[in-house]
């Protein structure tokens, strides 16, 4: 009886294996291109395409996009000086994508976009003269954007830099 007991405990084991590395993530690659699109009225960025390799397993997709902003300040006064440039910012995004995300022939559709920039409390980190003048975005331009794609805590594609020079403006 006791062999009996290993010898089953040694197959459900063994079958939970199997099961965990089909599940997992196999030669991870995009297929076809990555493309991006921007929204002026919320100065977002957006990420999409598709992923093979993912297996059965839900993946998460990071976007990592650096952005010059161009900042308004306003005088306490109201008057409006426009077109200050602050350093550089990072905007970030996360999505979902679970095996039943629009298969195809083993590849899933992907759709990330950043949550929107956050407009700066301290009006002189955002280029104005001193911090009794109020700061605004207006818009950035997108210099980069990185994709990185986990199953659980494992990295199983990038991160990817997808350069973008010239920059691309969010408003035209």
């Amino acid at each position: 009886m006791k062999k009996l007991s290993l010898l089953t405990c040694g197959m459900i084991a063994l079958a939970g294996f199997i099961a965990t590395n089909t599940a997992r993530a196999q030669n991870v690659h995009y297929v076809g291109d990555v493309t991006f699109s921007k929204d002026c009225a919320t100065l977002t960025l957006s990420a999409s395409g598709r992923i093979a390799g993912l297996g059965n397993a839900d993946a998460i997709v990071y976007l990592d996009a650096t952005a010059n902003p161009t900042t308004t300040c306003r005088s306490p006064g109201g008057n409006e000086a426009p077109g200050q440039n602050p350093a550089p910012i990072h905007i970030t995004g996360v999505a979902t994508v679970n095996p039943d995300n629009d298969p195809k022939n083993g590849s899933r559709s992907f759709l990330v976009t950043t949550d929107p920039p956050v407009q700066p409390t301290r009006a002189k980190t955002a280029g104005c003269p001193n911090n009794n003048w109020t700061a605004h975005i207006d818009n950035l331009d997108f210099t980069s954007a990185t994709i990185t794609v986990k199953q659980g805590n494992r990295t199983v594609l990038g991160p990817t830099v997808f350069p973008f020079n010239p920059p691309v403006s969010a408003c035209p």
